[in-house]
Formats: C-alpha cells, structure tokens, sequence
C-alpha cells in the first residue's frame, strides 16, 4: 500500500475583486480546492477479479486512502484493516485523472457479497445520503448500542470548538472548510481531518484509524466544525464512538439514531454552554 498521499493542493489563489467601504481593489484571494474523486472496490470471486465504481465524492484532496477506507467502513462494507489488501491510485493509461480515482483490493478470499452495491451512491460536498437510491438506503443494520462508561467534564466539552479550530490551517487561509476532531477524555486533540464536505472529514478520520487498527474509537470524543446530522452520527457509530458534540445544531433524525444507539450528542457547543440531547449521563458538571 502506497503512503497516504499529502501534498496535493488543498486550496488555491484566485484573482477577486474586493469591496470595503465603497471601494474595489483587485487582491489574490485563497478559497479551498474541490475535486471529484472516484472510489473503486475489487475483490476475487471464482477466480476473476471483478471491479465495481460505488461512490463518487466532491472532496478536498488530500488524505484520499483514508477517506475511501472510511466510506467503505462507516457503509459496513470492511469490517476490519486485514479486509483490505491494497489501495493505490489507478493505474489505467487510459484514465487521465488518475489521482481522482481510488482502487482498494479486498483481500483474497474474503467472502463479499456484490449485491450490497447495488444502492446507488452519489455524495456531493454538501451532503453524503441525498443521492442513495432510496429512503431504504439509511437503515442501520448490524449495530448494537454502544456501552461506555466514558465520562467527560463539562468543561472539557465547551473548550473542544476553540482548540479545534485553532488546529484547522486550511479553514483559516481559506474559511471554506469543514473539521473534524477526534479527542479523548481530557479534550487533548488526536487527530483532525478538514474538507469541502463535512462527511469526507469524517471518514478522513475514521478511514485514518481505521487503516491504524485503532477501531473501535471507544473512550473518544467526536468534534464537528458544523451541525450534527444523521448520517455523522451513523458513521459515529460505525466506529463506535460513545460522544459527539457540534458547533451547530443536530437534525431531529441525528438525535433520534444516537437516542437508540447509546450515543452522547451535544449541539452548539461554545465556551460556557452548549446543550446534551442524548446521554446527558456521560458529561460530569
């Protein structure tokens, strides 16, 4: 497996007319760079190996391996790090963006079953469920609720929005990005992934823990830039945090999911407030 590609141009100059005060100047301005990239699966059945596209993605890139294991992941269709045995660009000549286009291999003689494909996925940097084929599509299958017995003080919780921007050098050059945080019980930051779509940051990050064998992330904290909506938490919950917090607000659906699944979800987290719609009992005041 290839290193997880870095250097990639994560924003980039434009030429902007600004207006202050009644007056225009023409100033280079930096804005966050928006790509496709492709995710293909293969794997060997009666002796062939087969290839299949499932997603397609508006991304920042930067951290593409990671983000295709996250998808794969946080949709159930890895269980552990030893189901994959490679990821690498695709080589095709005939493809000319080849960096837009990520292959991960299943190990041989996993038994895959091709028919969980076929829903439809087509995510945009907005929204990672809107283009599944059907309302069908969102069900969660196979999960349990979480147990925990993690406990985080109050405290803790309401600094986690300041160092996790602090930490975000894209969205301070450009303004233009989503985080997302992993933290642990002290509010000491673990790691942190940003991109144009909020759910690409979340499986940026999952996907990079994952590929470590560091799943499940019981005992952590999950910090979102934005809102908390229904398939963050699911993804949440795929990796098994027991808490997720959010700098804006959750969906009705996001606190319905965490309420059945033992999930800790706090919205409009600030210094000195934010507000628990699900297991209040694991924040300690």
């Amino acid at each position: 497996m290839e290193p997880m590609q870095g250097n990639r141009l994560r924003e980039s100059a434009r030429v902007v007319t600004r207006y202050r005060a009644g007056h225009a100047s023409v100033v280079e301005d930096h804005v966050a760079a928006e790509e496709p990239m492709e995710t293909r699966i293969l794997w060997e059945q009666d002796g062939p190996l087969h290839r299949k596209s499932i997603a397609v993605t508006m991304r920042t890139p930067g951290d593409d391996f990671a983000l295709a294991a996250g998808f794969l992941f946080s949709e159930g269709l890895l269980a552990t790090r030893n189901d994959i045995a490679d990821i690498s660009y695709c080589r095709d000549e005939h493809e000319q963006q080849a960096h837009n286009i990520v292959s991960v291999t299943l190990r041989p003689g996993l038994a895959f079953d091709a028919a969980r494909l076929n829903r439809n996925f087509y995510t945009t940097s907005s929204c990672g469920v809107c283009g599944k084929a059907s309302l069908d599509a969102l069900s969660i299958g196979g999960h349990q609720p979480l147990v925990s017995r993690q406990q985080l003080e109050a405290a803790v919780l309401s600094a986690l929005p300041r160092t996790l921007r602090a930490a975000q050098p894209v969205f301070e050059s450009t303004g233009g990005l989503h985080g997302a945080g992993l933290f642990d019980n002290d509010g000491n930051l673990i790691a942190l992934k940003e991109d144009v779509g909020r759910h690409n940051a979340v499986d940026k990050l999952i996907g990079e823990q994952f590929l470590a064998g560091s799943t499940p992330l019981d005992n952590r904290v999950l910090m979102l830039s934005g809102r908390a909506s229904f398939e963050l938490v699911q993804k949440a919950l795929a990796a098994g945090i027991p808490v997720v917090a959010a700098v804006g607000a959750p969906s009705s659906l996001a606190i319905d999911i965490a309420e059945a699944f033992g999930i800790t979800l706090a919205g409009f987290v600030r210094p000195e407030s934010f507000n628990v719609y699900t297991g209040r009992e694991r924040i300690l005041t």
